[in-house]
């Protein structure tokens, strides 16, 4: 390194070194500030130092176009910093990040654009729902940053965040989105880099088998409706639980429910919900649900209480729906169920527990609206099939209801013709 008492370089001094300088060569002009040349025989000024013990590199910017004069005022910068024991690397990228926050290129601003393109794809529901997850869980830590200054690191801290609620699924579907909200802003010339995508390796793998945690008897049944009456839950989700058992559905289908889709007073009671609704949107006509007396007199006193407008289970905090994660909080957290019973394992114990007494496989497969391949057996759907479920229902409904109150519930197989 050449140059170098202390602030006395000149700027005639600067030009004859760039004139003659190798790739490599270094002009220094004390206090750690020098300019170096580059491979592709740049000039650009750099600051050395140390922190916590650690030589660092600052780099000003290219010269000309940053004078020595400037570089000097951004040393003086530089070293206020350290003596304040701040990295500067670390501040200026907290400078720039609020200095970008008032302009259209902040995560949240891409993150809307994306969202607004995808309304065209997606159901207004999931729309609904990825939006809001966004902002409960992403704008709060990234939505003011400019995208260009988001690292892999900042990202990798929101998704630990959601994660450590033990919503794995929740985490890895704000991701997915993240990634997509990346991408997009890389087309559009916003960032160079997705920086999300390398956040994946933080998240744990789902477990091969695929399977939900399950009580599979009546007596833990039983047992679990008890708890639930007697546990703190908000009425929406305890309200919710009840539907979710005797009906046996999707947990998303439960806390999404609307009251249009109930007729409470007909012969046979039935929830009908639409197929843009359903998991498998390929089959044709809507998923029925037969209701047995048991869910259809607590959902009666519950819209007496409430009203049947909107949504079943209304979110205490605007005019939204209860989360599924709330549901899922309540199994896990305030029952203690976690690994024993989730809110999906009601399908489960459903299917299990009708086979072993005698249902056709068919027929519980197509109560729980499961793909099936046999074309024979949906064109039986809205026949002969739908009496047979609501035979199952009612069936399901009692002895729930023996289980609950604590009776022995002894099955005899039934007869199949």
């Amino acid at each position: 390194m050449v140059g170098g008492i202390s602030g006395k370089l000149t700027d005639k001094g600067v030009r004859s070194f760039v004139n003659r300088a190798a790739p490599g060569d270094k002009l220094a002009d004390g206090r750690g500030l020098y300019l170096f040349i580059t491979r592709g025989n740049g000039a650009t000024w750099r600051i050395k130092y140390r922190l916590e013990g650690k030589e660092r590199i600052y780099s000003i910017g290219v010269y000309p176009q940053n004078s020595l004069a400037q570089a000097r005022l951004e040393l003086n910068e530089v070293k206020a910093s350290i003596s304040k024991g701040q990295d500067p690397v670390v501040s200026r990228r907290l400078n720039r990040a609020n200095a970008a926050s008032q302009s259209d290129n902040t995560f949240k601003a891409v993150a809307e654009e994306w969202f607004s393109m995808k309304e065209k794809e997606w159901s207004p529901t999931h729309l609904v729902k990825s939006k809001r997850a966004f902002v409960r869980d992403v704008y709060k830590s990234l939505g003011d940053l400019p995208i260009e200054c988001i690292t892999p690191a900042v990202i990798a801290k929101t998704i630990e965040g959601i994660n450590k609620r033990d919503v794995l699924e929740t985490a890895t579907r704000i991701l997915q989105h993240l990634n997509g909200v990346f991408r997009y802003a890389q087309a559009k010339g916003l960032c160079e880099v997705n920086s999300a995508a390398p956040v994946k390796e933080i998240l744990p793998r789902k477990k091969t088998n695929g399977r939900m945690p399950a009580l599979l008897d009546w007596k833990s049944l039983g047992d679990l409706l008890r708890a639930a009456d007697g546990a703190r839950l908000s009425p929406s989700v305890r309200a919710a639980h009840r539907l979710l058992a005797f009906s046996a559905t999707r947990i998303s289908n439960v806390v999404q429910a609307e009251w249009k889709e109930f007729d409470l007073d007909a012969e046979t009671p039935m929830w009908t919900i639409p197929r843009a609704k359903m998991k498998d949107r390929s089959r044709i006509g809507d998923h029925r649900i037969p209701l047995g007396p048991q869910i259809t007199a607590e959902l009666k006193q519950w819209g007496n209480l409430f009203g049947r407008r909107g949504y079943v289970f209304p979110s205490p905090v605007g005019n939204q729906h209860i989360s599924r994660e709330s549901l899922e909080k309540a199994y896990r957290v305030t029952l203690g169920l976690a690994g024993k019973h989730a809110p999906h394992g009601w399908r489960s114990a459903f299917s299990t527990l009708a086979r072993d007494n005698g249902f056709e496989q068919d027929v519980v497969e197509l109560a729980l609206d499961h793909a099936h391949g046999n074309e024979v057996v949906r064109a039986y759907d809205r026949g002969e099939r739908l009496m047979q479920r609501i035979e199952l229902y009612k069936w399901w409904g009692e002895k729930l209801m023996y289980a609950q109150n604590g009776a022995e519930v002894i099955e005899l197989a039934k007869k199949v013709a």
